[in-house]
């Protein structure tokens, strides 16, 4: 199974038996392009499993939940970042996801509908491939601010506290699972999408801060 990072905790929690490569979502998606055996491809947002939709490599994109984009610092908070605002002042280290990878894409989008895109890329310092990345420099103190799922900020508790984006900012942050055509064990892929999608699934998804399938 083929996973975003943003999946790491979750998908072990509703399928302790299932064997998963969890990373950014361009990058799974150009594994399964170059011919890499996979299963079932999850990722953090529709637009990889709209591409290899059309090129005939994934069955039909199942939306299976929602999440939410927030900013996280160090503990010790050292920019004194208190709210998006704040990341445009002149010093602030920003990291953000690469633009191939889900994360970055919604935070780029979030920097347009604030008005901030050339003052925040002004300050990003480091782009990083996948979330948990992103989640690793703040928690070090490596960087003073960065643009991560919410269910990834809850799993570093202790280690980043989290600011909110405004509604304003908020991109529509859709994770969305599919079977890959060839898929080595097709009934296994259908079998893990219909856990994924059951009531337990559901639940496993929501404690772990994931928000409602989109209707």
């Amino acid at each position: 199974m083929l996973a975003a990072a943003s999946l790491t905790n979750v998908f072990p929690m509703i399928d302790s038996n299932a064997k998963f490569t969890f990373n950014g979502s361009g990058t799974l998606a150009t594994d399964i392009e170059q011919g890499a055996p996979a299963d079932v491809y999850a990722a953090a947002s529709p637009t990889d499993p709209a591409t290899l939709l059309a090129k005939g490599l994934i069955d039909k994109p199942i939306d299976f939940a929602t999440n939410t984009l927030v900013l996280i610092v160090p503990n010790s908070n050292p920019a004194h970042i208190t709210s998006v605002s704040d990341i445009t002042k002149p010093g602030v280290k920003i990291v953000i996801c690469n633009a191939t990878v889900p994360c970055g894409d919604y935070a780029r989008t979030a920097f347009t509908n604030l008005g901030i895109t050339n003052g925040a890329m002004k300050n990003v310092v480091s782009q990083a491939d996948d979330v948990t990345q992103v989640v690793a420099d703040i928690a070090s103190g490596a960087a003073d601010v960065g643009f991560v799922y919410i269910t990834d900020a809850d799993s570093a508790k202790g280690k980043v506290k989290v600011v909110r984006l405004p509604a304003k900012a908020m991109p529509g942050t859709i994770d969305v699972i599919a079977v890959v055509k060839k898929a080595p064990d097709a009934a296994a892929a259908k079998a893990f999408v219909a856990t994924v999608l059951s009531a337990k699934g559901e639940a496993t998804l929501h404690a772990a801060g994931f928000g409602p399938r989109p209707k």
